[in-house]
């Protein structure tokens, strides 16, 4: 996911702190992120009520501060969430492959299944980070960085010329192209959406100077 700053809410309980007790759990959680990141999308952070998002699950605004001290702290739960879902698949992907051409296309595929199935997360993140309290953003900064270097690790085995910074650059330059299917999947089915990421992001990740695979 990529980063465009924007000014940090300081409105709506922006203590920072997250919750403690009484955290939502199970298809709860998935239902009150889910609806966070769709009216966040939609609408924008400023835009989205405490009583909106209530709403969008059923309850009233005031019921979900048992869950969350407040907007603020749900938009921190929402992108943390993913964050970290991204990094540990991440990881799994990466250390079940037998080799660094399986592990890149796993990540590719990965990385392309999120993108598609969840796309108000990217449009989230890009609108709305600089609306996290400083704890949450460099939560998510530093999970990003985790899952960015696997990927820098699979490409040092197929692309060993290359320095790490210009195999980082190639995947933040991938992660571009992937994570625009908000706005470039037309009438495209999902099936052919994924197959023309996938031949695209193969490009862009293998553009320079990859070992020869034998045939």
């Amino acid at each position: 996911m990529g980063t465009r700053p924007s000014g940090r809410a300081t409105h709506e309980r922006s203590s920072g702190q997250r919750p403690t007790s009484q955290r939502p759990t199970g298809e709860r959680r998935t239902a009150i992120l889910g609806a966070a990141a769709r009216l966040f999308a939609a609408h924008g952070y400023r835009g989205v009520t405490i009583d909106d998002l209530g709403r969008a699950v059923g309850t009233t605004g005031p019921a979900l501060y048992r869950h969350f001290p407040g907007k603020e702290a749900l938009l921190g739960e929402v992108l943390v969430d993913i964050s970290e879902r991204l990094a540990r698949r991440g990881r799994e992907l990466a250390d079940a492959a037998d080799g660094p051409e399986t592990a890149l296309e796993a990540l590719l595929r990965g990385h392309i299944e999120f993108s598609l199935d969840e796309p108000d997360l990217i449009t989230v993140h890009d609108r709305e980070l600089g609306n996290l309290t400083d704890q949450d953003r460099r939560r998510v900064r530093r999970l990003q960085r985790g899952y960015v270097e696997e990927w820098v690790n699979v490409l040092a085995a197929l692309r060993p010329r290359d320095s790490h910074a210009t195999l980082r650059a190639s995947v933040h330059a991938a992660f571009g192209l992937l994570n625009s299917t908000p706005h470039s999947r037309g009438a495209l089915s999902r099936g052919e959406m994924a197959e023309l990421l996938m031949r695209m992001g193969s490009a862009a990740l293998l553009a320079g100077d990859p070992v020869p695979t034998p045939r």
